[in-house]
Order: C-alpha cells, then structure tokens, then sequence
C-alpha cells in the first residue's frame, strides 16, 4: 500500500504533558510545603480574571498581562512595577505552555524571525528593567500601557478584514528575519520590560504589515515570542529579588489556569471566526485605554504624551502597511 510522502508530520503532545505535569508538580510542592494554601485561595478574584486573559494570550498577539496589567492597576491599585511582575510571571506559565502547545501540534510559525525576535528581547529587557524602568513615573506607566493597546485596537477594526484575506506560507529571507526579529525583539523587550508585555504586538504587527503574514501563522509566532520574554523576565526580577510576596500569591492563584487557558484559546481561534476574536480584543483596548484617561489627573504633559504616542504608533503603522502593499503589489 503506498505511503502518502505529504501527510503532514504527527503531533508530539508527550512534551506538553510533560510540561503541564512538571508545572503542577511543582506548584503544589511550593503550595503545600510552604504553608501558602489560605493565601493562595484568598486571591480567587484575579485567578478568574486569568482565565479570559489566559485566552486571550494563547488566541490573539495580546499576552495575558494586557488584561492583568489594567485589572490589578486601575481596579485593585497595584503598583505599576507589580502589576509588570504578575504580567510576566502568568505569561512565563501560560503562554510558554501555548508555545509548547504550538510546537507540539506542529502549528506552522515564521522560526528563523522568532529566534531572532527571542534573542533581541533578551538585550531590550536587560536594559529596559535595568536602565529604564526604573526612572519611568507610574502614571506614564500607565499610559504607554493604554497607548499601545489602543494603537493596536485602531489597527486591528481598521483592517481587520483585510488581514483576515492574507493566506499562505510566506518566506522570509535569513537577512530580513534577522533584522525584523532583532529590531521586534528589541524594542518589545523595553515595552516588556515597562509593562510586561510589548514582543508579541510588535512582532505581530511587523510580520501582518510588512509581510502580510497568514494570522495562523503570526499569532502563534507572537505567542511564542512573548512566552520566551516572559521567562526571561521573570528570570532577571528573580536574580534582582524584588517580586513582592502578594504577587508571588496571586501567580500561584492563577498559575494552575493559565497553563490550560492559553493552549485553549490557541485551539479555540481555530474552529471560530478569527475576526470576531479581533474585535473583542480591540473592545478591551478601547475600554482600556477609556478607563485610565478617565483615572488620570490629565495634565498638560500627559494629554501630549497620549496624542504624540498615538500619533507615533498610527504613522508607523501606516508606513509598514504602505511598505508591503508595495512589495505586494512588486512580487505579483
């Protein structure tokens, strides 16, 4: 009987449930043995938050601290830098299992530019936590964090239907995927490193833009990216020592969730209609970014800021979307 020499290759889910098995392991050693399970129970509110932005995290190019970050700073009064930490931490859990998911399933992504994306956030985190960070005032914290995802949400319902058509495996050079993931990497990792998240949009937009890269194909490079910058955020806040003990509670609280939520949104965004994903997602964003203007003291300097970085983020959008209708239009 002949063998069909394109049957595409079986998943290895063995790794997955390695991972998950690993995680939970570990997780009820730290719990039980530490004497931590009242703590742990009492934070019950932001593990049922987690679980829409688990899935959030594992189906769109939003990791799971866009949904965390205004939850614990704008709701519960988090500090800025916490809230970053908690971001980190769940996206380390959460979307590093989506990103196992990924590989497992064989899920196509783009891996030369997210390689390159990996290493470039290591250098922007570094010197984002150690040289930045620390002198940016919260409420600009806040507003990076408002701008970003509100330029996200502008771009998303602005074409939503347009990146939706993009289809196919695209190839990407080795000197471009180079330099798309270096320059995404790097400035993700000083956003990251502010905000706890910034790789996954910024790596996704450059790949939808600029390549007109199948969503199949950028949202699960996205994922992967930030799952990577996660860990190794969450490793230099380990090595600084300066992850407070509620945050360290309220990541053992959602830990156990995000690790199934986000391989779920993964898998969920391919049975549904990805647009209608888009769209709540940018509603968060609006909502979002409605919310902090409204808790801000909106002075002159911030009313700058907000138009500058909208403005900023809108003409750089446009010019990578006019770059590769361009190329588009060449290559046909």
């Amino acid at each position: 009987m002949p063998t069909d020499l394109k049957a595409p290759p079986r998943p290895r889910m063995k790794f997955w449930y390695a991972y998950l098995m690993a995680f939970l392991g570990t997780w009820a050693i730290v719990v039980f043995a530490a004497g931590l399970g009242h703590e742990v129970l009492r934070q019950w509110p932001i593990a049922v938050v987690m679980i829409l932005g688990s899935l959030v995290s594992g189906s769109t190019p939003m990791g799971g601290g866009a949904v965390a970050f205004p939850f614990l700073v704008l709701w519960l009064h988090v500090p800025t830098g916490s809230a970053r930490d908690f971001g980190l931490l769940v996206q380390a859990a959460g979307m590093t299992s989506a990103a196992i998911y990924i590989l497992s399933r064989r899920i196509h992504i783009q891996a030369r530019v997210l390689i390159w994306a990996i290493a470039g956030a290591a250098a922007g985190l570094l010197f984002g936590t150690l040289l930045l960070a620390p002198y940016v005032a919260a409420n600009f914290v806040k507003l990076i964090f408002a701008c970003m995802w509100m330029s996200f949400a502008l771009l998303t319902v602005t074409k939503s239907h347009e990146f939706c058509a993009f289809s196919g495996v695209k190839p990407i050079d080795d000197r471009a995927a180079m330099r798309i993931g270096l320059l995404a990497g790097i400035i993700g990792g000083i956003v990251a490193s502010i905000i706890g998240v910034g790789v996954e949009m910024v790596l996704y937009t450059v790949l939808v833009l600029r390549y007109r890269c199948d969503l199949k194909i950028a949202v699960p490079t996205a994922v992967s990216a930030m799952g990577a910058t996660s860990v190794m955020g969450v490793a230099i806040h380990l090595w600084l020592g300066d992850i407070p003990h509620d945050i360290t509670t309220k990541f053992l609280a959602a830990g156990p969730l995000v690790i199934f939520g986000a391989p779920l949104g993964a898998y969920v965004v391919s049975v549904i209609p990805r647009i209608r994903t888009l769209y709540f997602v940018s509603l968060l964003g609006v909502v979002q970014f409605v919310w902090t203007l409204y808790g801000l003291t909106g002075t002159t300097v911030e009313s700058v800021f907000v138009l500058l970085s909208l403005t900023m983020a809108g003409a750089a959008f446009y010019s990578m979307y006019r770059l590769g209708a361009m190329n588009s239009l060449i290559a046909k």
